[in-house]
């Protein structure tokens, strides 16, 4: 009988290429603080990156096309007192941003459309609520507003972004350090890796541990939990040898795992990214000058070694494009903003294909940025699939991204806690309107006007107070 030597896969020949030094992001000052987060986030629209600082934390965002070097003198966000620990982009809105601190508060920050013309200071909302520092913090993938945090007081918060409340607290259920927080793709449960070498399934609402594994991963350094598409966990970490190992669980039945494999005796933490479209899963060490990748399939051994992609630097972070965010014209399926020292690099992973054509078995329909639901409805016990998009076209994002007013959203309506905050943002009244005038020229530019003015200092308070008077005063 014939038996086939080499499985077949349309993800084996995937290669990583760097990009050139002129689309690389230059003289950054990546931040130094010891902690193993990824210290870069992306979106279809920004790169952020968290910045050494001095009496604070800071990080940077840079719009996508903003290469080059980087002026010391450009605006950062730097509201917190401490330094940033990590940071997420939020998946239904390409403008909001979180950032979890040494400080220990999350605050969520609404970035202006084309970047930042000031340094900001002002978060939209401060969540306080963790009494030592916050290393962890992640969106939900279908319901609107609604942000978990892990702190280093080994408590999980669930907020509701929109009314700045802490909804759900998780206690009791970690002894230790938490290393990883991931939610499932339909955001009804998480998964969690703790230094107490468990790796635990836990339903947030009901507060209770569904599954878990006790040494998922026997050596002491950290380990790396996150959810595949088929519910399934994946996890990194190390052997009592100290060999980095990647095991992949069935929540169902933990006792074992379905597949494990050992893979060198470096000791960086390998951080996970996975493509849920693709089933392939992208391993970068911290301190590695490498991006493994591997596809996980039905069939034994499950997970299938792709390639290596390999530089000369080490990296200090990583961060990962969204589907959204890349070219299907290229066959490109992956693209990673790679943290040196002093700069940030984007590489590209790509399937080469001869054809022009759009090559639709890359690129299934993938998670847009509409909401599956509110953040009431998913407290209230209602779960959504991601709402599906096709990337056919290329992604052309949405002309007006604000958030929908929900039941006290802050992020369109600031709360009134007090004149300052008022002043602070006096364009938001006018933001909501927008929609319905958008073919009037003149209304637009002083819109756009505004937009900018709120970045300066307050000196400009009058001009703006004019502004709103004639916009006020014009019929709409």
């Amino acid at each position: 009988m014939f038996r086939r030597v080499v499985r077949q896969s349309k993800f084996r020949h995937v290669f990583g290429q760097a990009v050139k030094n002129d689309q690389c992001y230059d003289d950054i000052r990546v931040s130094r603080v010891t902690w193993d987060s990824a210290f870069c986030a992306v979106n279809p629209k920004f790169v952020a990156i968290i910045v050494e600082a001095s009496g604070g934390g800071a990080f940077l965002v840079l719009p996508l096309h903003k290469t080059g070097r980087i002026d010391k003198a450009y605006p950062t966000v730097c509201g917190h007192t401490g330094p940033v620990l990590d940071i997420d982009w939020c998946p239904h809105n390409d403008q909001v941003i979180a950032s979890g601190s040494e400080d220990c508060t999350i605050m969520v920050w609404q970035i202006p459309e084309n970047g930042l013309v000031t340094s900001m200071s002002e978060p939209v909302v401060v969540l306080e609520g963790h009494s030592k520092r916050v290393g962890i913090i992640t969106w939900h993938p279908t319901a609107r507003n609604i942000l978990l945090s892990a702190g280093c007081d080994n408590m999980i918060m669930i907020w509701n972004v929109g009314t700045g409340e802490a909804l759900i607290t998780l206690e009791d259920m970690h002894p230790d350090v938490i290393y990883s927080a991931c939610w499932n793709r339909s955001g009804s449960l998480i998964c969690t890796a703790c230094k107490d070498k468990k790796v635990r399934v836990i339903d947030p609402r009901k507060e209770e541990i569904i599954a878990e594994k006790d040494k998922a991963h026997e050596g002491a350094r950290p380990m790396r939990a996150i959810f595949l598409s088929d519910g399934n966990v994946f996890t990194t970490g190390f052997s009592r040898m100290s060999e980095r190992q990647l095991a992949l669980w069935n929540p169902q039945n933990m006792e074992e795992p379905i597949s494990v494999h050992e893979m060198d005796t470096s000791n960086g933490v390998l951080l996970p990214f996975y493509d849920p479209d693709t089933n392939v899963v992208y391993l970068c060490g911290k301190g590695d000058s490498s991006i493994r990748y591997f596809e996980i399939t039905d069939e034994a051994p499950y997970v299938h070694y792709l390639n290596t992609f390999t530089t000369k630097e080490p990296q200090r972070g990583m961060g990962y494009m969204t589907k959204r965010g890349l070219d299907v014209n290229k066959c490109e399926i992956a693209r990673f903003y790679k943290l040196h020292e002093r700069k940030c690099e984007p590489i590209i992973m790509t399937v080469p294909r001869k054809s022009d054509l759009f090559q639709d078995d890359l690129y299934p329909d993938t998670a847009g940025p509409d909401p599956a639901l509110e953040a009431e409805e998913w407290f209230e016990g209602k779960n959504g699939e991601p709402i599906l998009i096709s990337l056919k076209h290329g992604y052309i994002p949405g002309k007006n991204r604000d958030l929908k007013v929900v039941k006290k959203n802050i992020l369109d309506n600031k709360p009134k806690m007090s004149k300052n905050t008022e002043n602070t943002n006096p364009a938001t009244k006018t933001a909501t309107s927008a929609p319905s005038i958008k073919g009037e020229a003149k209304l637009d530019e002083v819109l756009k006007e505004i937009k900018s003015l709120r970045e300066l200092v307050s000196s400009q308070e009058k001009r703006i107070a004019k502004l709103e008077e004639q916009l006020s005063q014009m019929d709409i």
